[in-house]
């Protein structure tokens, strides 16, 4: 059964950090590239940032870059999404996904549960 668990959301103040962390499990993923999805209620679940797990192709949205980076640890099936100077605007639920490279992000095979991440002003 393949699973992806995240972890790592919580509250945190304007300008703070976190790091999210996205267990994956069941199947081999060399194949696949991982990913931070972040959802608002109401809105569309829009991609974040994604990474292959040989790390040599990420991407990031506008919104992020400079103050998002995402990782992985190959050896622990792990994707980290290090998350700083974060602002209230990035109050969301984050949904780590995998799909298979070579594919767009537009149906990701596999989706984890979501953490929530809630950034006070």
């Amino acid at each position: 059964q393949v699973q992806l668990v995240e972890s790592g959301g919580g509250l945190v103040q304007a300008g703070g950090s976190l790091r999210l962390s996205c267990a994956a499990s069941g199947r081999t993923f060399s194949r696949y590239k991982m990913g931070w999805f972040r959802q608002a209620p109401g809105k569309e679940r829009g991609l974040v940032a994604s990474i292959t797990w040989s790390g040599g192709s990420t991407y990031y949205a506008d919104s992020v870059k400079g103050r998002f980076t995402i990782s992985t640890v190959n050896a622990k099936n792990t994707v980290y999404l290090e998350m700083n100077s974060l602002k209230p605007e990035d109050t969301d639920v984050y949904y780590c996904a995998a799909t298979r490279v070579g594919t767009t992000w537009s149906a990701p095979e596999y989706w984890g549960q979501g953490t929530q991440v809630t950034v006070s002003s």
